[in-house]
């Protein structure tokens, strides 16, 4: 490779990265602030949780639109509008006078950031070689690793020092830097599926904010209240017909043959469980660090750095070995890390317990994270042709930002239940009560991911390469007859 197509690569690589590490940057960044939010704004923790899940919903609800888009209407114009629709709205988030307007600017941050994040992965894989492939990924997760550690730390920061509002202020010179950073250092391309399958959009978004509404109802008013019935059923009858409307479209969200790849299913499941555990979690123990510990907003921010930051240096080791060992080993191995190390926190935990007690579990927690960082993304881009790996990046990260929602959701329907039932003692041990109960719940569920991992066989993590192997060699030999 010429030292320019080397420039050019790593500046790709650069301009796809930036914006993806403002978004990840930006589901976390919120959580050592929440406390003095929900300070300024009184509102109790069901209501508090929206702010995080408000962005969350519409990141998670959009992201297979956001694909469908890039596919339609061109990856980088899609990429690019995002930026500028994410930039926009940390603005507003910034300017935000009560919840009610901050979680609406939420929205429009997670629709930003919908569009930003699919394409990316497929922007910087487009840049490299197939056999560079491995190497983007890792670069692309190990920036979204540095996102997340730098979340609760900047967070932490921003809001001790200055204000929780300017945790939103800092994106915005970011944003005007990815622009015209993408304009210039990214090729446009697009997918041979153009069409957009509008129902498809619109049921697949309504089930996924429903599920959650459903699940917060619970929190708040209890599985049997009217509130938490049609939320749960509502799910249920979107669902379906999303299914319904996949199944009778030309051009679905989701093509149906990625449902019987192994490799691309299991992964889903493996993101669904891993962040149901790491958000369902981070978003209590944040509160924890706060509350009975007594940490100031960016103490508690440099105390989650064992279990934050550590991705940031696993995932671009970690992806040289994907191809060696397989990405579902990796990710079996990174979910059972994870559930040990939130189970190691939920067995030592008291309202005195020490910070130094929980630096091992918080160290096991992150190197798990960081694996299943690089192995996740990996496999799942393997596991799909080509042409499909925009839609296969789509799904993907919907299915990691649905179990983060569902984690916070449901964690808090835990917690506050459990916090109830112990409001005759102190605070303190009733919120640690609370949090080791959420805590187990979120082991349970990051273990079933690493059931979900080690039942993937290395056969089908490479059936999306070679099937776009044998689309490049038919396409050759369509071009030689064609010279002949």
């Amino acid at each position: 490779m010429t030292a320019a197509k080397r420039n050019g690569v790593l500046w790709a690589l650069i301009a796809t990265s930036l914006p993806m590490f403002m978004v990840s940057l930006d589901n976390l960044v919120v959580t050592n602030a929440l406390a003095e939010i929900g300070k300024d704004f009184e509102v109790k923790q069901s209501e508090l949780q929206w702010v995080m899940n408000g962005y969350v919903l519409a990141f998670a609800g959009l992201l297979l639109a956001g694909a469908a888009l890039g596919d339609r209407f061109g990856r980088r114009r899609v990429f690019l509008g995002g930026i500028a629709l994410f930039t926009v709205s940390s603005v507003a988030c910034a300017m935000a006078g009560s919840v009610v307007t901050l979680v609406i600017a939420r929205v429009f941050q997670g629709a930003g950031a919908a569009a930003i994040l699919p394409v990316s992965l497929t922007l910087a894989v487009g840049a490299v070689s197939r056999a560079q492939r491995n190497l983007a990924v890792g670069v692309w997760g190990g920036v979204n690793g540095l996102g997340i550690a730098a979340g609760p730390l900047a967070g932490g920061l921003v809001t001790e020092k200055i204000s929780w509002s300017w945790i939103f202020w800092i994106n915005v010179p970011v944003g005007l830097i990815a622009l015209p950073l993408a304009l210039w250092a990214v090729k446009e391309s697009r997918g041979r599926e153009r069409s957009l399958n509008v129902p498809s959009m619109v049921l697949v978004t309504g089930s996924v904010v429903s599920a959650v509404w459903g699940i917060v109802s619970a929190a708040d008013h209890g599985w049997t209240s009217t509130s938490t019935i049609i939320g749960l059923s509502l799910t249920a009858v979107l669902a379906v017909a999303f299914i319904v409307s996949e199944r009778s479209s030309s051009q679905p969200l989701i093509p149906s043959h990625l449902y019987r790849a192994r490799a691309f299913v299991l992964s889903n499941v493996v993101s669904i469980t891993m962040y149901f555990g790491v958000f369902g979690s981070i978003f209590y123990l944040t509160q924890f660090l706060q509350g009975p510990m007594g940490y100031t907003p960016f103490e508690a921010g440099l105390r989650t750095i064992p279990w934050t930051l550590a991705p940031m240096f696993v995932v671009p080791v970690a992806s040289q070995f994907v191809d060696r060992i397989g990405g579902g080993v990796l990710q079996a191995a990174g979910c059972a890390l994870q559930g040990i190390g939130l189970g190691w926190i939920a067995l030592v935990i008291t309202p005195d317990v020490g910070y130094g007690a929980m630096v091992p579990a918080l160290a096991l927690a992150g190197i798990g994270m960081g694996l299943v960082f690089a192995g996740n993304p990996a496999t799942v881009i393997s596991a799909v042709p080509e042409n499909e790996q925009n839609k296969a990046s789509g799904a993907n990260n919907t299915s990691r930002e649905f179990g983060g929602a569902l984690g916070v959701a449901a964690l808090t329907t835990v917690f506050s239940r459990q916090f109830a039932a112990n409001t005759s003692g102190d605070q303190a041990s009733a919120f640690t009560d609370g949090l080791e109960a959420a805590l187990w719940v979120g082991v349970i569920v990051v273990m079933l991911g690493a059931v979900s991992g080690l039942c993937i066989r290395r056969s089908s993590e490479r059936a999306g390469d070679k099937a776009s192997a044998d689309a490049d060699a038919a396409e050759d030999s369509s071009v030689a007859v064609t010279v002949a």
